[in-house]
């Protein structure tokens, strides 16, 4: 009864407009002095020990080193690059939008920003070419989602938190969803193109195809010095991220040159400001899960579906479902946090894997991201295509549906988010 109360009490303070982090702690300080004989001195402890891991760490460094790269001029290349290699096929330019999103989603870990810095560069480039505007926002918004499932991801850090699963293992299972995802959009953008004759770019020359690769190669280098160094075991997760954050600077400030050091100042503000409102997000998610649990709601849900004879398909569905409606009223990390904790324990007592469930978890973060109302790449297509929400609505509806293939998929085929840790941790 009482956990009823507390989520109405959550859903009427987001209603009203009131940010998620500050909604999750009045409703936890409410709960704490009202309804629970929880000692105040273990939720003290709790909320030091809750945000003390080292893998948080991760989150700041991540932010950091995706705020270099979106300032300095490594979209560019990676753009140049991709329209060099597949740009003459058909839809040229969109198709060498969804690969430079891939790229840049590899090396920044944030969505938004990998909207941002591909964006506002290919966007001007496909509508002067003649492709229409909503073609252009609907690959843009969708592949820009690409940046939670690529690793590094932050919000694979946030289910690895929440949840004491490996950050190493989530990153490596990332990998091939995250691939064929990219696949899946490319050939949706290609068969609109093909069906719609849209322009294609002039072939390009292996030498020109060189010169491009030269030129982002300093970029793409980040995958291998973030990917290879945690699966050799040189360095963990956060220390990979503050090796990214290092690796960025000096690449945007000293080898490309596009961050003159004047500019500096505002990055690392801009960078500080974001990670100071997701650790405020993590802390009150943290004391909420912990409330949760201490009054026993994921064990009375697992007892319950269990008794129910749901299965792990039917449980998976209901995950889905309930994961896509979260994702109509609140963003990524305050999904992750505040329902991971409680749906990971009936997982595991269904048998379902912890990485496959994590994996499956960021996959309905990314759609929740391309959909209305709080879709946040839709706000920030929205900036940049100068479109209205509902008309971008419309536009990202083809690549909409296929992800929602693709989640089907990857709900139902643990294979695909399991077999490179099984190959590579073994």
């Amino acid at each position: 009864m009482n956990a009823s109360i507390i989520f109405i009490l959550l859903i009427v303070l987001m209603l009203t407009g009131m940010p998620i982090s500050i909604s999750l702690g009045l409703t936890v300080l409410t709960f704490l002095f009202t309804m629970t004989q929880v000692p105040i001195e273990s939720v003290a402890l709790k909320l030091f020990t809750g945000i003390e891991k080292f893998e948080i760490m991760a989150i700041p460094f991540f932010i950091l080193a995706g705020n270099f790269l979106t300032h300095g001029g490594v979209a560019r290349r990676m753009i140049r690059f991709a329209s060099s290699m597949i740009g003459h096929w058909h839809g040229g330019l969109g198709l060498a939008g969804v690969m430079a999103c891939a790229l840049f989603a590899a090396v920044s870990g944030s969505s938004p920003a990998t909207v941002v810095a591909i964006g506002s560069v290919i966007l001007p480039a496909m509508v002067k070419q003649g492709f229409p505007n909503k073609f252009g926002a609907g690959i843009l918004t969708t592949s820009g989602s690409l940046g939670i499932l690529i690793p590094p991801s932050i919000a694979m850090v946030m289910y690895s938190v929440s949840t004491n699963t490996s950050v190493g293992a989530m990153f490596i299972a990332g990998v091939v969803p995250g691939l064929l995802l990219a696949a899946a959009l490319g050939f949706t953008t290609w068969f609109i193109a093909r069906k719609n004759n849209y322009p294609r770019l002039p072939k390009a020359s292996w030498g020109e195809r060189w010169t491009a690769f030269r030129e982002s190669v300093w970029g793409l280098l980040l995958i291998v010095v973030v990917m290879g160094g945690i699966y050799s075991g040189i360095f963990t997760p956060t220390e990979a991220a503050a090796m990214a954050a290092v690796y960025a600077f000096v690449v945007a400030v000293f080898i490309y040159k596009d961050l003159p050091l004047k500019r500096l100042p505002k990055v690392l503000l801009d960078s500080a400001s974001m990670s100071a409102m997701l650790l405020y997000i993590i802390t009150n998610a943290v004391l909420f899960s912990f409330l949760m649990t201490s009054e026993g709601v994921p064990q009375a849900m697992a007892d319950w579906m269990i008794n129910q004879g749901f299965g792990p398909v039917a449980f998976l569905l209901v995950v889905n479902i309930l994961l896509l409606l979260a994702g109509n009223v609140m963003e990524p990390s305050s999904i992750i946090l505040i329902l991971a904790p409680i749906l990971f324990p009936v997982a595991v007592k269904l048998g379902i894997d912890p990485i496959h469930f994590g994996i499956l978890i960021v996959v309905n973060m990314e759609v929740g991201m391309c959909h209305p109302p709080v879709g946040l790449n839709l706000y920030v297509a929205s900036g940049i295509t100068k479109m209205g929400i509902s008309e971008l609505t419309v536009a990202v509806w083809p690549w909409l549906a296929t992800m929602l293939v693709i989640l089907l998929v990857v709900t139902y085929v643990p294979a695909i988010s399991l077999w490179l840790p099984h190959l590579l941790m073994k």
